[in-house]
């Protein structure tokens, strides 16, 4: 009896060893890592995206060991990322400007590891340090051209956090520029939370509800929003009004669900794709400190003719190749 449970726990280790993860201090193994921000990875946004883009990239031969950590409160973010550093792991993904300083931190700190900042625009470079970012601008320029497809009335308008948050200004002015290189006769309508108070940064649900709601007494019949929770404010409003509604940054239809039954699109980064272009140039030993990322259209929500997502999905190329300009500057004059 002894004799066969012997066998049997020299079976069990040797099974165990041969589940074991990859050595990802091995040189000859590749790892690949994502720590989210406290959204988790079913955010129907950038997590899931990265995170989809890491699967699709270990399919792909591109990485023989992937993992995630989900991050409950963002003072966690540190350590999420040492676990991983810590075990050798080659690339290390983070997720939106919330990870920024943690990213540039470990940059320091773990010189062995390349950390990829998605949707993380950093005043300092270093070497193991690659940043990519999605342009608002654009962002906000095809959706501000898809209001003006869409609207009756000739009105349409943008709900955005504070102008003094270049990406949010980016977003609203660019959606001005689209509505206009669609219409040169429309109004926009534009809000801007340059008043709120600081300690709603992103979550003034209220003021976006009540922001949307005044473009719309105003003859909006399309409404444009971005900032969060603030965004999900306005794109609620619509909603109830019945009034077809643009987000961005997640799928903001399948976010909010009934509440957000107008929202026709949202317009993202093209996450995922960026994951497996950045993992090939560092498997090629390339190294860039920047890259510009594609977007992507969300498939629309109703009934809508398939040469209309066509004409969209040539909009965003056509902005993300240069082709159309939407001369929105970086920065607010």
């Amino acid at each position: 009896m002894r004799t066969n449970l012997f066998i049997l726990a020299i079976v069990t280790s040797a099974l165990t060893a041969c589940m074991q993860s990859p050595d990802c201090f091995n040189k000859d193994v590749f790892c690949a890592a994502l720590v989210t921000d406290t959204l988790g990875i079913d955010d129907n946004g950038l997590n899931q995206n990265t995170w989809a883009g890491l699967e699709e990239a270990y399919s792909n031969k591109l990485a023989d060991r992937i993992e995630y950590i989900e991050s409950v409160d963002a003072r966690d973010y540190e350590k999420n990322i040492a676990y991983f550093a810590d075990q050798g792991f080659d690339m290390i993904f983070t997720t939106n400007p919330t990870l920024r300083d943690e990213s540039l931190h470990a940059a320091d700190l773990y010189p062995d590891s390349v950390f990829v900042g998605m949707n993380q625009a950093q005043k300092e470079t270093r070497p193991n340090l690659i940043s990519i970012t999605f342009p608002e601008d654009q962002m906000g320029f095809a959706a501000g051209v898809l209001a003006a497809t869409l609207t009756k009335t000739g009105v349409v308008g943008a709900v955005c956090e504070t102008s003094g948050i270049d990406s949010m200004w980016r977003y609203c002015e660019g959606f001005r520029a689209g509505a206009a290189f669609a219409n040169p006769e429309i109004k926009v309508i534009v809000f801007y939370r340059d008043d709120g108070d600081s300690e709603k940064l992103f979550i003034d649900e209220a003021w976006g509800f009540e922001s949307a709601s005044k473009a719309i007494q105003r003859g909006a019949d399309v409404i444009f929003a971005a900032g969060a929770v603030t965004g999900q404010g306005a794109l609620r409003a619509a909603s109830e009004k019945g009034v077809p509604s643009i987000g961005v940054e997640r799928d903001q239809a399948a976010v909010l669900a009934e509440s957000g039954s107008s929202v026709v699109t949202s317009i993202l980064g093209r996450a995922s794709f960026e994951v497996q272009e950045v993992m090939r140039l560092l498997r090629n030993g390339i190294v860039s400190e920047a890259r510009s990322g594609q977007l992507v259209n969300v498939p629309f929500h109703g009934s809508f003719p398939e040469n209309f997502q066509n004409g969209a999905d040539f909009l965003l190329f056509s902005l993300w190749n240069g082709d159309l300009k939407t001369n929105v500057p970086p920065q607010k004059p």
